[in-house]
């Protein structure tokens, strides 16, 4: 197959290269000039009207896993919405399938409740990019990625090593994780697989304290104090995230639990 994966990054990078290891032609987009082996690179902003007019044509798949991380709410909007009509517009009735990487943040939810594709969801820019998607001519996949963690990632887990990570609410938040190589065995998966919405998510939300307890005992290190987080970038959901959607179409995890993730990543590191 022929495949475009615009934000060539974290996910999207590890993504292109074993897309390309199986034998596909892969094309990749950065903001910025890259290179990776086995991927076509292309250095586009894809906030900038008419942008993907310098990329060719005629692929079997567009794969969008932009992020904006760094990013204020006015470059989030830009680059989940402006760059999602951006690609679309240059799709136009394209037989192209895509798939883009939604998060778990658009279930608002607070009550601890589990959530799955049929909850309620909303959000003013990641909610307005899947509806994009999802009435695009092409047919399309969302994922909601849960929050991810890997070599160099894992925002809870690097703020503990760092003596910086507060008990916000008493520790009783819920939180939902995912390894990167399980996201890049999603995606994978989802190709094979008919349009629609899956969660990307492990076997076991865990509450913030329990969480910090594991890696406390795990590291011998002593428990983050109570405290309000520093700066927030979206309001503070607790929610427990359903995966059985896309386990029962055949995902397979390698890191089940954040146990299992973590523990591989300390020995690693």
């Amino acid at each position: 197959m022929r495949i475009l994966i615009i934000g060539c990054g974290y996910v999207g990078q590890p993504l292109g290269q074993a897309l390309a290891n199986a034998g596909h032609e892969v094309h990749g987009v950065r903001r910025t000039d890259f290179a990776a082996e086995g991927i076509t690179p292309h250095a586009l902003d894809i906030t900038a009207p008419n942008a993907f007019d310098a990329l060719p044509r005629d692929f079997d798949w567009v794969i969008n896993t932009v992020s904006s991380a760094r990013g204020d709410a006015k470059t989030h909007c830009a680059v989940f919405v402006d760059g999602t009509k951006n690609l679309l517009d240059w799709l136009g009735d394209s037989s192209a399938r895509v798939l883009f990487t939604s998060s778990t943040s658009v279930y608002p939810q607070t009550d601890g409740g589990w959530v799955d594709e049929t909850s309620p969801a909303n959000g003013p820019v990641l909610r307005e990019a899947e509806k994009l998607f999802l009435n695009a001519p092409q047919a399309a996949t969302v994922l909601r990625v849960a929050g991810i963690y890997g070599p160099e990632r894992g925002f809870l887990f690097r703020q503990f090593l760092k003596g910086e990570a507060v008990l916000t609410e008493g520790g009783a938040r819920w939180i939902n994780m995912i390894h990167r190589d399980d996201v890049i065995s999603a995606i994978l998966a989802a190709l094979e697989l008919a349009p629609g919405i899956y969660n990307v998510a492990d076997d076991e939300p865990v509450t913030q304290h329990e969480f910090f307890e594991w890696l406390a005992q795990r590291l011998n290190k002593p428990m983050p104090p109570k405290g309000e987080a520093v700066s927030r970038k979206r309001v503070a959901t607790s929610k427990r995230v359903r995966n059985a959607k896309l386990k029962a179409a055949g995902w397979q995890l390698q890191f089940p639990t954040f146990r299992d993730g973590y523990e591989n990543l300390i020995r690693e590191e």
